[in-house]
This record gives C-alpha cells, structure tokens and sequence, in this order.
C-alpha cells in the first residue's frame, strides 16, 4: 500500500511564504513525475509544479518566478517553496506522485490546505 503524507499547508498573510512537503512511502518503485496540484472552491484541480526524476521542472503561469519544486530521491519526498503567496493561491493542496515501468500509476496525497488572508 502506497501512502502519501503531505504538510506545511497552513493561514499566511498575503506576500508571506510556505513549504509543503509530501513524502511517499509503500511499495512503490520506479518513482518518475513528482508534483502539485491545487484546487481552489469552486473550481477544477489545476497543476502548480512537476518535477521529472532526472530534476527537469515545469510550472503552471501562475507559480512560475514564485514558486519553486525541488525533491529528495532519497526520501521519496517532494517539496514546493511557495513565496510572494496572494489571496488568489487559496487552495488545497494535492501531492502527487507518478509511478511505474510499463504502466504508469498516479498517487494522490490527502491534501493540505493553503488559505492566504490578512
């Protein structure tokens, strides 16, 4: 059994910064894509970041120049630095983690909640 445990979501005002962690741990082998996403009420879960195992990233517009995706291959853990934050990135905060040779399988964590508020 897969588990994905993310942290760091929590209230910040608007220009502070958070970091949210997602560590996987299981039976899970061949990690590829680790990466973010978000969903905000109301609307469709969108990608924040992705990270390849080779440290490739990618970044919807609205994160590009404020946030930043790293990982750990060692812990199977996925980070995102999330700096400049506005009222807009309001969101939960979903991890997810791509997985597999032939066949891919993707792994969601339970979701951490981002709010950004004064």
């Amino acid at each position: 059994q897969v588990q994905l445990v993310e942290s760091g979501g929590g209230l910040v005002q608007p220009g502070g910064s958070l970091r949210l962690s997602c560590a996987a741990s299981g039976r899970i082998f061949s990690i590829n894509t680790m990466g973010w996403y978000r969903q905000a009420p109301g609307k469709e879960r969108e990608l924040v970041a992705v990270i390849t195992s080779g440290g490739s990233t990618s970044y919807s517009d609205s994160g590009k120049g404020r946030f930043t995706i790293s990982r750990d291959n060692a812990e199977n853990t996925v980070y995102l630095q999330m700096n400049s934050l506005e009222p807009e990135d309001t969101a939960v905060y979903y991890c997810n983690v791509r997985a597999g040779t032939v066949y891919q399988t993707d792994y969601w964590g339970q979701g951490t909640q981002v709010t950004v508020s004064s």
